[in-house]
């Protein structure tokens, strides 16, 4: 569905909300009242832009006229004015599109961020500590907050896992794209012959899960305590206050042992489990959405691969929308605003081209 098409279906569907709104029987129902309440806003804005973009049309359509006249000092005004409009018109039609999408509720939650070592030995499990380094500062430069929920260690100061949420506005949102495996190319520290090596770590964005998003049973729990352990497996307390949770229907698996007791291991656990369950969920939507229209910048696959960083070269190429960049070293220090932002465009545009469905 062309963009001008789904402006005019946004502009009948805001006066249908404004009627709405000033049904009696909405007014009566809380909960339907703040939702059409925050559709009316969303819609608010492109209506305003809209009135705004038909008049630019009226203005273009009656210079067009003009620029065929025969005064052709009045022709070269009009068509001079008539590159000024277009250009105004594209910019009020870029403004539009991300308005004309209905916002993915998932989006404005906190998220949980799973980082692994994937292929490459020590050097993919120093590679992980790199892309964990490089969201911790991305993160801070945007004032978000995070809560690390577990991390495993390796040697050379790498990691094999770490997860942690992230609480900050449309967190989910913004990070996203991330989901999928990270492929780095460079001299290991572990490399004497300074041989290019190729290793990867892989990157789970999972939104935080609510109590209403889904009801899990008691009894399709299975819940171990056990001592927890540190590096080399030497035990790191007396008390078995390390849990792993088994969600019986699905076969994940969670462990918990970084905090102090095993009530609250228990409960960074849950929330872990609750956030994969979710996730699950999403991906399966996602799929079937696929079947439909095959998704430039998906959610959904954990396993392909999404971003090569290429230090020889001081390159990141994202994959998915062919997006390149030589400022490596700012990426690394946590300068992911417009690689994001360009996901974020690739996504909305194919959207539209798919005619905006979710």
């Amino acid at each position: 569905m062309a963009l001008r098409d789904l402006l005019a279906d946004a502009v009948s569907r805001a006066a249908a909300v404004e009627g709405q709104l000033l049904d009696p029987k909405t007014v009566r129902d809380a909960k339907l009242m703040a939702s059409l309440g925050r559709e009316h806003q969303r819609l608010g804005k492109v209506v305003e832009r809209a009135e705004a973009l038909k008049k630019l049309d009226d203005e273009l359509a009656s210079t067009g006229e003009l620029a065929s006249s025969d005064d052709a000092e009045m022709a070269a005004e009009a068509r001079a004015e008539t590159a000024v409009l277009e250009i105004s018109i594209k910019a009020l039609e870029e403004e539009l599109k991300p308005l004309l999408l209905p916002p993915d509720p998932l989006n404005d939650r906190n998220c949980i961020l799973e980082i692994r070592a994937g292929t490459g030995g020590d050097e993919a499990a120093i590679f992980a500590a790199d892309i964990w380094r490089m969201y911790t500062r991305h993160i801070e430069r945007i004032g978000w907050k995070i809560e690390i929920l577990s991390m495993s260690e390796a040697t050379l100061g790498g990691v094999k896992e770490v997860i942690f949420k992230i609480v900050g506005a449309s967190a989910f949102g913004e990070m996203r794209w991330e989901s999928g495996v990270h492929r780095v190319q460079r001299v290991p520290a572990t490399e004497a012959a300074g041989r290019i090596h190729t290793s990867a770590a892989t990157v789970a964005v999972l939104p935080e899960a609510e109590e209403i998003d889904l009801r899990i049973e008691d009894k399709d729990l299975r819940i171990d305590v056990f001592r927890a352990s540190g590096p080399g497996g030497q035990s790191v307390n007396t008390t078995d206050s390390a849990v792993r949770i088994t969600h019986l229907p699905t076969g994940l698996v969670v462990s918990q042992q970084d905090q102090k007791s095993q009530l609250q291991n228990k409960l960074k656990g849950m929330e872990v489990l609750r956030a994969r369950l979710l996730d699950a969920k999403v991906a399966a939507q996602e799929a079937e959405r696929s079947r439909i229209r095959r998704s430039q910048v998906s959610t959904g696959d954990r396993s392909a691969k999404i971003r090569t960083y290429n230090y020889p070269q001081s390159r990141v190429t994202d994959h998915r929308i062919g997006f390149t960049t030589h400022n490596l070293t700012g990426i690394m220090s946590g300068e992911l605003g417009p690689l994001i932002e360009a996901l974020k465009l690739a996504d909305l545009d194919e959207k539209l081209a798919g005619g905006g469905s979710q």
